[in-house]
């Protein structure tokens, strides 16, 4: 008897476990697709980053994914944050890999867990913690041993948390993928016979660490076997040479659904149609995986976007930054995804066929042998619409579109013809800021040679100074000025970003570069006394550099500063012995933070326009609600925010885009950051920002058939 009921025990066990979903399932692959449980799979994903959201985001992001027709969610491990000194980790929060993979699988979905651990992802310094830099003889990303060390040591880390977890599909968790690296190849020919022997290391390397699933690189035509090699890219239909093996399948990891933007940039635009046009033809074409980099952006928070990335990333995707459908886009890509679904047992199943219809028109034809069939009609010319016949019927084919026939007779979809209807954002002011009453503010020290520490004969590199604590270092010179001029040109190359001046305690004016150029130069005319005089320069960084050929030896900060009396007659003060501050005294002295948040130090609101290296505090009230709250700075000038010791990241405003706009003027600050009441609203300007013109809105997104029928509409971005 106790043999049958410890019999049954196990059985109601194995049960239990198996309607947790914890039941492994073998994933394997041919030339077709993944196979999962032995079966072939057309898998769509989509690219959503726990750090750019919050905890309490997740589980709608994740259901706003699975309700669009998504079977996978994939992510990017963040190794800065998860490793920022070595051998210290942190996994808590905004953080949490494991709670993110373990809500993915609550609902019912795969991942796709993208380790690298380089990412690149418009993520400051690529992802790479910045302690990297100071590993001796360390070369990145390449057949270099330091470096391979480190990495071999967070990617088993990784893996063997997942393991510890049983989160990968071998164990019954939900990770069917893995990646190791990211688009190599970009970078692969500056490290020459090396660079190849790097990607065969890494190869050897993953998939040694046994997970049970494949592994995949990007962007990497010598991916060695059994790694897969994946497209990236906005056409990967039209542009992907394929796979390296005749065993491997079709796989499109990045698939972007609009673009990264830079400050001083204009938001790419890319349509629900051009989308759909090409994952449709990348499916024709025996594709059958498909991810959307971004689904979801979200938020550069803190400090972690990369060189003049803005702090949005990605708005323009099917879920917008803060996690609201973007339509047409979300809507038209479901319908897309519901009717490949359909047919998906054909198209993997059956033999495929193609043939042309006419100038710049084709079919791919998927036929089993009893008879069912699915055929995709494509137009490829931009400006023309087409009629076409096949199997003995006519068919109208918008321009640049493909009407899939998923009986090879009638047509459910068309990737031109958009029925879903279109959303527009609506912002709705709740608070404003205008009392002076409400803020005080608190002076930045700028930094004299005297009061330094830090000294050096040359113009030090900024990154290797800072080591990424701060995007701020002053460079400090006490000099003789002897020239015959009363008024020189102080003239400054930068390698930095922004670039703010003084003389002798007196601001004297800023330059800033761009993201397509390496350098700057600021030059200005100052007045100057004969004898000694103090210059301090305050050098900023906007994020790191995120991708590269030998990132290692990049170089940031001043390059040459000079005083200019004429062609003939100049003063170099390149080589003098400078003094360096790293970061700003607010910054040192935690200012932001709430418990560091007392009246020392704070005043009341002055003349705020004239002000340069300020810091300023408010409080307000949570608004009611769920929709998303969002800050609009676009009184402010440059810095960073703060809410409740929380950055919502960096802003600048005063860096217009070509059509004389900033390129982000709200800044999402997450409920989760909120208290119901006595918020704390903390600013760093470096100069022009007038806190009086900020308000506190929420976004919420309205039909635009709804607004049409209104006589009044709130403003809108």
């Amino acid at each position: 008897m106790e043999k049958w009921v410890a019999l049954v025990l196990l059985l109601v066990l194995w049960k239990i476990r198996e309607g947790f979903g914890v039941e492994a399932e073998e994933v394997t692959y041919d030339g077709r697709s993944l196979i999962i449980d032995g079966q072939r799979k057309i898998l769509f994903s989509g690219s959503i980053h726990y750090p750019r959201s919050t905890p309490q985001m997740w589980p709608d992001l994740i259901a706003k994914a699975k309700q669009g027709g998504l079977d996978v969610i994939q992510t990017y491990v963040f190794w800065n944050l998860h490793e920022p000194q070595p051998g210290m980790y942190d996994f808590s929060g905004r953080y949490d890999l494991v709670g993110f993979i373990k809500e993915i699988q609550a609902q019912g979905l795969y991942v796709c867990l993208r380790i690298g651990p380089f990412i690149e992802s418009e993520w400051t310094y690529g992802g790479f913690p910045f302690w990297l830099h100071d590993v001796p003889g360390i070369v990145y990303r390449t057949d270099n041993e330091p470096f391979k060390f480190y990495m071999q040591n967070f990617t088993t880390k990784i893996v063997n948390m997942m393991k510890e977890e049983g989160l990968y599909a071998s164990q019954g968790g939900p990770i069917i993928l893995s990646q190791i690296e990211n688009e190599y190849q970009n970078i692969q020919k500056a490290f020459g016979t090396a660079g190849s022997q790097y990607v065969q290391w890494a190869a050897k390397m993953a998939v040694g660490l046994d997970t049970g699933v494949p592994w995949i690189m990007c962007k990497q035509t010598d991916a060695p076997d059994p790694v897969i090699n994946t497209c990236n890219g906005m056409r990967c239909g039209e542009t992907f040479t394929g796979p390296n093996s005749p065993n491997k399948p079709a796989l499109w990891t990045e698939n972007w659904t609009s673009f990264y933007q830079v400050y001083g940039g204009l938001p790419y635009i890319r349509s629900a149609e051009d989308i759909a046009f090409h994952v449709t033809l990348f499916i024709a074409r025996n594709g059958s995986y498909v991810n959307y980099y971004m689904y979801h952006g979200g938020t550069n928070f803190g400090r972690t976007g990369s060189a003049y990335v803005i702090t949005g990333y990605y708005d323009q995707a099917p879920l917008d930054e803060y996690g609201l459908l973007r339509q047409p886009k979300w809507g038209h890509l479901k319908q897309l995804h519901e009717v490949i679904k359909s047919c998906s047992t054909t198209l993997l199943q059956g033999v495929q066929r193609n043939f042309t219809l006419g100038q710049l028109l084709e079919v791919y034809v998927f036929e089993e042998e009893k008879g069912e069939c699915v055929a995709f009609l494509i137009n490829n010319d931009r400006d023309n619409k087409a009629t076409v016949q096949f199997r003995n019927s006519s068919y109208e084919l918008l321009p640049k579109s493909i009407s899939i026939l998923p009986d090879c007779q009638n047509v459910t979809f068309s990737t031109a013809n958009v029925n879903t209807t279109s959303n527009r954002r609506i912002i709705s002011p709740k608070q404003n800021f205008s009392s002076v009453d409400d803020w005080q503010q608190f002076q930045d020290v700028i930094s004299n040679f005297d009061n330094t520490s830090l000294k050096s004969d040359s113009l030090l590199e900024q990154m290797n100074t800072t080591k990424d604590k701060s995007d701020y270092l002053w460079y400090t010179l006490r000099f003789e000025y002897n020239l015959s001029c009363s008024k020189p040109t102080l003239s400054v190359q930068s390698a930095a970003h922004v670039a703010h001046a003084f003389v002798n305690n007196t601001y004297i004016g800023g330059e800033h570069g761009n993201h397509d150029v390496k350098s700057f130069t600021l030059e200005l005319p100052v007045t100057v006394n004969q004898g000694t005089n103090n210059l301090s320069i305050l050098s900023v960084m906007v994020g790191l550099p995120d991708s590269g050929a030998f990132l290692e030896r990049r170089f940031a900060g001043l390059i040459s500063v000079e005083l200019q009396c004429s062609e003939q007659e100049s003063l170099n003060l390149t080589n003098s012995t400078w003094g360096y501050q790293v970061g700003l005294m607010g910054e040192q002295l935690q200012v932001y933070k709430e418990q560091n948040n007392s009246d020392t130090g704070w005043s009341q609101l002055g003349n705020v326009m004239e002000q340069t290296l300020f810091w300023y505090k408010t409080t307000f009230d949570t608004p009611e609600g769920d929709d998303p709250v969002v800050l609009d700075l676009s009184s402010m000038g440059k810095g960073e925010a703060w809410v409740n010791g929380e950055s919502i990241g960096r802003y600048w405003i005063l860096f217009h885009d070509s059509k004389g706009n900033p390129s982000q003027s709200l800044y999402h600050v997450p409920r989760s950051f909120l208290k119901d009441s006595g918020n704390v609203l903390v600013l760093l300007e470096e100069g022009g920002g007038n806190p009086l013109g900020i308000s506190l809105d929420t976004v919420s997104v309205t039909d635009l058939q709804q607004n049409f029928s209104k006589l009044s509409l709130p403003s809108s971005a």
